[in-house]
C-alpha cells in the first residue's frame, strides 16, 4: 500500500468527529494498510483516519518494540479507564515540531470492530493505552493539545507556527 500525507493543522477535518464504520470491507482494510504504512513512515505508534483526511472512525496502534503488531480498530470506544494516570510526551504529524507532556489514564478497556468485522474488547496499558486514547481523540475531533490549559495550548500552536516559517 502507500504512506499517505498527514493533513496540516488547522485543517477543519481535524476538528470534525469522524463517521462510524458500518461494516469492515476491503476498502476499509486498504485504508488500514495505508494508515499502518503512514504510521511506520512517521515513525509513530498510532494513527487516526482523520489525520490523513479520511473521515471514518478508524485507528491503528502499534506500540510494540519489535513493530509489526498493529491493532486495527473501527469505532473504538473506551469502556473503562484506570484511575492511575500516566504522563507521556505526545505529538502529532499534523502539527510537526512540537510536543507536550499529557496525563492520561494508564490503562483503558476498549471495544471495537476488528479486521474480521467482529466486536472485540481489549485492555491497553502504558504506551499502548496512551496511543489508543490519543487516536480516539482524533476520531472525536480533538487534538492532544486540547488537554492543555488555554495558555499552554496557545503557546504550543504559536511555537509550531514559528517552526514552519
Amino acid at each position: 500500500m502507500t504512506a499517505r500525507r498527514c493533513i496540516p493543522w488547522p485543517d477543519k477535518r481535524l476538528r470534525t468527529p469522524a463517521a462510524p464504520v458500518e461494516t469492515i470491507t476491503d476498502d476499509v482494510r486498504d485504508i488500514w494498510r495505508d494508515m499502518i504504512d503512514t504510521m511506520e513512515a512517521m515513525p509513530g505508534v498510532g494513527l487516526g483516519a482523520p489525520q490523513i483526511g479520511v473521515m471514518l472512525r478508524l485507528a491503528v496502534v502499534d506500540a510494540s518494540e519489535e513493530r509489526g503488531q498493529a491493532v486495527r480498530m473501527a469505532n473504538p470506544e473506551i469502556l473503562h479507564a484506570s484511575v492511575k494516570l500516566r504522563s507521556h510526551d505526545e505529538a502529532s504529524p499534523n502539527l510537526p515540531g512540537v510536543w507536550a507532556t499529557i496525563e492520561r489514564p494508564r490503562g483503558v478497556t476498549v471495544r471495537f470492530l476488528d479486521e474480521s468485522g467482529k466486536t472485540a474488547e481489549r485492555d491497553f496499558v502504558g504506551l499502548w493505552g496512551t496511543s489508543v486514547q490519543h487516536q480516539i481523540d482524533h476520531l472525536n475531533g480533538r487534538m492532544y493539545f486540547d488537554h492543555l490549559s488555554k495558555t499552554r495550548r496557545a503557546m504550543l500552536i504559536k511555537r509550531a507556527g514559528k517552526n514552519r516559517s
